[in-house]
């Protein structure tokens, strides 16, 4: 019983809500996402390219929106209400996606999707971590991921079963979308809103001279890294490409989601005591492998083991980069810090994205995989050089208050 307390120790009932919220919300998201590059290319004609620009674009919006609407969350000193427009708009956007008859139109759905997915993101993650004190951060963010990736498991598996034992029609998957996108929406509405500590609100201005070097040493070394960290739409395309039905891409992509769902909880908890940028490092490590196999592989069987595998990379990334970029900064900016670290991953991806959808139409679907290692490689270098020791580390400082 005591040991089982300290696992959970420090979380609290909006920290679950919270959780809750980004399970359905995900579900919501991913009941789409493996079946979203089919649709565009098998059904719409859309080239490798245009797949890349439509996802490069939707999650750059997202990352990007994610900035601003921490912003605002800090300026106002809200974070609940900005939450709420975010989860509404991206449920109800869902089912447009369906209606689409051109990848155009595609894009136009997946853009408000991913504008409500970021406006809801920056404000929603720093309710996370003001829902625990600064020493259980990061497990509250690996529970909040944890239960984002556990939605991005089950969400496949409700496709594969819509599919394939209920004989639903693809377009109709995008409809049904809408019901745990409005579940996710009803857990924000029950979280209460704790209000924040500060001498006075934030200015009408981004406040970024206010940013410590560490936190901008963080974000170059980030940037660094997402150039080549593309969509995952290329890994579904490739699992594809070496000979997978649908339904057993699907269900690949479900294992990988499984795979981060179980892992990020334990490494935010691992990070609370062993410092986020050594376990960082090793998600760095991961991604440099698990991208190498993927250049090199024609195996099934060995794309989908290494398909699981970077499953670690995305659950640990998740919860442990938030958390530090959260780390660096104090309460009245803590949305803004999460936010701005959201819009580098999205910016530096919608570059990846791009170069990676060229990468596959003219040099070959090997080649998106191989910049992809060297760009970790990179990114692994300059985390252990600009963060050399624990002591770099915000969480083994005196950092800002939570």
């Amino acid at each position: 019983m005591t040991r089982r307390h300290r696992w959970f120790d420090g979380l609290s009932r909006d920290t679950v809500l919270l959780s809750v919220g980004s399970l359905f919300a995900d579900i919501s998201t991913e009941m789409l996402y493996p079946i979203l590059p089919i649709f565009l290319t098998q059904y719409l004609r859309a080239s490798g390219s245009l797949v890349g620009l439509v996802e490069g674009i939707a999650q750059a919006t997202q990352n990007i929106v994610q900035g601003l609407s921490g912003w605002l969350s800090d300026h106002l000193q809200r974070r609940k209400p900005i939450a709420i427009f975010g989860y509404a708009l991206a449920a109800i956007s869902k089912p447009l996606i369906g209606l689409s008859t051109a990848w155009q139109g595609v894009l136009g759905a997946r853009f408000l999707d991913r504008l409500g997915a970021g406006t809801r993101s920056a404000p929603r993650d720093a309710l996370v971590a003001a829902s625990v004190e600064p020493r259980h951060r990061g497990k509250a963010f690996g529970l909040e991921g944890a239960g984002d990736n556990l939605g991005a498991f089950i969400g496949p598996l409700v496709a594969v079963v819509l599919l394939t034992r209920l004989h639903v029609d693809i377009r109709t998957i995008f409809y049904l979308a809408i019901i745990p996108g409005l579940l996710a929406l009803a857990m924000i509405l029950l979280v209460q809103e704790r209000t924040v500590r500060v001498h006075a609100k934030a200015k009408l201005d981004l406040r970024w001279r206010e940013f410590p070097s560490g936190y901008w040493k963080y974000l170059f070394v980030t940037a660094l890294f997402g150039i080549g960290n593309s969509s995952n739409s290329f890994l579904i395309l490739r699992t594809r490409d070496i000979g997978a039905s649908l339904q057993t891409t699907i269900l690949i992509y479900a294992a990988f989601n499984l795979v981060a769902a179980l892992i990020s909880y334990p490494a935010g908890y691992l990070s609370d005591r062993l410092g986020r940028r050594n376990v960082l490092l090793g998600a760095f490590g991961v991604f440099a492998l698990a991208y190498f196999g993927f250049a090199l592989t024609r195996d099934l069987v060995v794309m989908a083991m290494l398909f699981i595998f970077y499953g670690l990379f995305q659950g640990i990334f998740r919860s442990v980069g938030k958390a530090m970029a959260a780390d660096f900064v104090p309460d009245a900016l803590r949305a803004s810090g999460v936010g701005w670290f959201s819009t580098v991953v999205g910016l530096s991806g919608l570059i990846a994205s791009i170069a990676g959808g060229l990468m596959w139409d003219r040099m070959g679907h090997a080649a998106v995989f191989l910049y992809g290692t060297a760009c970790a490689a990179l990114g692994f270098v300059g985390l252990f050089a600009l963060f050399p020791s624990r002591d770099a580390d915000p969480t083994r400082s005196a950092g800002p208050p939570g």
